[in-house]
């Protein structure tokens, strides 16, 4: 675990090997988040919620909220991958979308979003080919992604905002 509040678990490495295995393992990670979110929040009170992760950081309900817009986010641009020759896709605001109101509503709303949109995305991992994996999206602002290399981005975001809320709970003796 890396000492820097902000990447728990390090930076995300874009040269990392991916295999078959590995996809397996990211495909994983991608199904059981939605238990490993609901886990570590479901006992949290609405002060707990509303707790940073780290100084100037984003509160747990906000971190929930997102992990929902961006994993939205993804499996649309999956489907628009899978469907479409090298699409550019729309980038977003995060840190924008984490102070709108819907962002202080109660966590598990976006809990079902997360455990719907991971159910499909789920499914649509596990029934894509070699030759699936190696379509591309355009990314205005990073370049050209296979979804090879943005399933292992969304494996890692996923361990990554776990991590956030897991490590918080840990410090403040929560669990």
């Amino acid at each position: 675990m890396s000492e820097d509040l902000r990447f728990p678990i390090g930076k995300f490495d874009k040269s990392i090997e991916i295999t078959a295995k590995i996809r397996q393992q990211l495909t994983q990670i991608i199904a059981e988040l939605p238990e490993k979110i609901n886990s570590a929040t479901k006992s949290l009170s609405d002060a707990q919620l509303d707790t940073p992760y780290r100084p100037g950081g984003w509160t747990v309900r906000q971190t929930v909220h997102h992990i929902a817009d961006s994993h939205l986010n993804s499996f649309l641009r999956f489907k628009l991958a899978l469907t479409e020759d090298v699409p550019t896709i729309r980038p977003y605001f995060e840190d924008r979308w984490a102070e709108l109101a819907d962002s202080r509503m109660p966590i598990d709303v976006s809990i079902k979003i997360i455990e719907g949109i991971h159910a499909r995305w789920t499914n649509l991992l596990e029934s894509m080919s070699e030759k699936d994996f190696n379509k591309q999206l355009n990314h205005p602002d990073s370049g050209v992604w296979t979804l090879e290399r943005m399933l292992a981005l969304y494996g890692w975001h996923s361990r990554h905002h776990t991590a956030h809320i897991t490590n918080l709970l840990e410090k403040n003796n929560w669990l």
